[in-house]
């Protein structure tokens, strides 16, 4: 009977996401499944590749020894391929991010049990390692700034770490209390924008004092002419227990947040930090879709739709680990992807 029932919903489920798969966009935060995620799950940052096509990682559940993958889907959310992540400690945290490309295309990897940066040619499915962190890092978030340098949070260590052409150590570019999370829930997605010189970042919890412990934060950080850092500032406080993760930028400026904690929400906020809208329902992440968000992760930009990775880290609900697809009515700014990006 029990598998009965799971062929059944199974197969209900397959029939409600495969038919607005195609269907034109109704009205902004319009939300349909792109795909669901095969195990291990736990998906986190959405990479729109150059390519054409869309990659993801996979984190593990606490006392799991399965290996992390990563995934390929065509643009239509057909799954395609996948590649299992060698030289993991499979006895500790382990999950790697894709969390970049190269200018060539190989993809940018973050693996959590070795703190290291990797690379991945689709083509020939070899893995390079290129650098490490220290011991103790969480290396999460990656972009591409000027010079050809990789800016890399840590969630565990309150720091930007830098990754200059040809390095194989990472150093220490910024630090700030403002990047020391409380209770572990630290530093998170990271953006260059040319135009404006400077890095977008988010923080799901500040224990500097400037708010209370709980809120997050979305920061600017501008870049000296000299490549230092200039001074932090504030562009949005989140709500308590937000815990604003990866975003997306578009065209207008706007800045679209994954909200993984309680609110379980996308935001959208202005150039400026006002925030002009949340989709999906607080708490519940009720979206019209079958899938509610459950822990939302990332906003990555498709056409006119954000791509969001449902990593359901509490739950842990195998039918909600899926990548979602947000009608938000503007398309996106790329992610600085300069020909000096590469190892």
């Amino acid at each position: 009977m029990r598998r009965l029932l799971a062929v059944l919903a199974a197969a209900v489920l397959a029939a409600s996401l495969s038919a607005p798969a195609t269907a034109a966009p109704r009205e902004v935060g319009e939300t349909t499944v792109f795909s669901l995620v095969p195990a291990p799950g736990f998906p986190a940052y959405v990479h729109a590749h150059t390519n054409g096509r869309v990659y993801t990682g996979t984190y593990v559940d606490s006392g799991s020894t399965a290996r992390s993958k990563v995934f390929e889907w065509a643009g239509d959310g057909t799954l395609l391929r996948s590649w299992t992540v060698p030289g993991q400690v499979l006895s500790a945290d382990h999950g790697v991010q894709v969390a970049n490309q190269t200018h060539h295309g190989a993809l940018v990897l973050l693996e959590t049990s070795t703190a290291s940066v990797l690379t991945l040619n689709t083509r020939t499915g070899h893995f390079r390692r290129v650098a490490r962190f220290p011991e103790g890092s969480v290396p999460n978030y990656a972009t591409w700034g000027p010079r050809g340098t990789l800016f890399v949070t840590d969630y565990a260590d309150g720091v930007i770490w830098k990754l200059p052409p040809g390095a194989s150590t990472p150093r220490r570019w910024f630090s700030s209390p403002a990047l020391a999370g409380a209770v572990e829930f630290g530093t998170t997605g990271i953006r260059f924008r040319p135009g404006h010189r400077d890095l977008l970042i988010t923080q799901q919890t500040a224990a500097d004092g400037a708010a209370l412990p709980t809120n997050g934060h979305l920061y600017r950080l501008p870049i000296t002419a000299s490549g230092k850092p200039g001074a932090l500032e504030t562009l949005w406080t989140s709500q308590p227990g937000d815990l604003p993760d990866g975003f997306g930028i578009g065209r207008s400026g706007h800045v679209y947040v994954a909200l993984a904690g309680l609110a379980n929400q996308l935001v959208e906020l202005t150039a400026k930090g006002r925030e002009v809208r949340r989709f999906g329902t607080a708490l519940t992440g009720d979206n019209g879709s079958p899938v509610p968000f459950d822990t939302p992760c990332s906003a990555t930009f498709r056409g006119k739709r954000v791509l969001v990775a449902n990593q359901s880290a509490v739950a842990g609900d195998a039918t909600h680990q899926a990548i979602l697809s947000v009608y938000v009515g503007e398309r996106g700014r790329a992610p600085y992807l300069p020909k000096a990006a590469h190892f």
